[in-house]
C-alpha cells in the first residue's frame, strides 16, 4: 500500500491537526473499501495514521492534550470510529469535561450493520456534529463505489443511520465524494429528503489532472 511508505520513520499519530481542527485517529478497521479512500493514496493527510495497535481512551486523551485552542475535534483516521464505541463516548466524554469544544464524528454510517445495535441514543450530548458518508444517490452506485460487505443493503442502513441521527445529534451532513460517475444533484436530493445538510468532498491525497 502506497500510504505505508509515507512519514514511515515517524510514530503512528493517534491525533492530528488539519487547519484548526484537531483529528482523533482511534482504529484502522473499516468494513467498506472504497474505490476513492484516502488509505490508498500516495499523499495521504501528511502523517503516518497506520497504527500499530488501538489506543486505549486514556492514550487518546493524553494524545489530544489541550483541545481549548480548536475549532473542533473529530473521530477521523484511517478506519471507521464507531467500531469501537466505547471509545468514542468515553473519549467524547472527557474532553467535553475539559473544554466546551464542539465534537464531530466522520463515519461511513454503517454502524447499524456491524454493531447490530442501535448507538446513537449514546452519543446523545456527547456529540455535536456526524458527518456521514452517503457516497451516491442509490444503492447499486454505492455499492460500486463501496465494494460493502452488506452489499445492496448497505445504502439504505446509511439513509436510515442519518434519518435517525437527527434526533440525537444538533448537525447531521451527508457527503459524496467529488468522483467520476456520481451524481452529485441526485445526490443532493437524497440529503433533501434525509433533512441532512449535504456537503461535497474532493479527493484528498491523489494528483488531481
Amino acid at each position: 500500500m502506497n500510504q505505508q511508505n509515507q512519514a514511515k520513520d515517524s510514530a503512528p499519530a493517534i491525533a492530528y491537526r488539519l487547519g484548526d481542527a484537531l483529528y482523533l485517529n482511534i482504529t484502522n478497521r473499516c468494513p467498506n473499501g472504497c474505490v476513492f479512500c484516502i488509505r490508498e493514496s500516495p499523499g495521504g493527510v501528511g502523517y503516518n495514521l497506520w497504527l500499530d495497535a488501538e489506543p486505549t481512551a486514556d492514550e487518546v486523551i493524553e494524545a489530544a492534550g489541550d483541545i481549548a485552542p480548536y475549532r473542533e475535534v473529530v473521530f477521523c483516521g484511517y478506519g471507521e470510529p464507531l467500531l469501537r464505541p466505547e471509545i468514542v463516548t468515553e473519549v467524547a466524554r472527557r474532553l467535553k469535561e475539559r473544554a466546551s469544544v464542539p465534537i464531530r464524528i466522520n463515519t461511513n454510517g454503517l454502524a447499524d450493520l456491524f454493531l447490530g445495535f442501535d448507538v446513537l441514543p449514546q452519543l446523545q450530548g456527547l456529540i455535536d456534529g456526524i458527518s456521514i458518508s452517503l457516497n451516491a444517490p442509490d444503492a447499486e452506485a454505492y455499492q460500486r463505489l463501496t465494494h460493502s460487505p452488506y452489499g445492496l443493503q448497505a445504502f439504505p442502513a446509511v439513509c436510515e443511520f442519518a434519518r435517525r441521527s437527527k434526533r440525537y445529534i444538533p448537525k447531521v451532513t451527508v457527503s459524496v465524494v467529488h468522483y467520476p460517475g456520481v451524481d452529485l444533484e441526485r445526490s443532493a436530493q437524497v440529503a433533501a429528503a434525509l433533512g441532512a445538510e449535504f456537503r461535497v468532498r474532493e479527493i484528498q491525497g491523489f494528483e488531481q489532472a
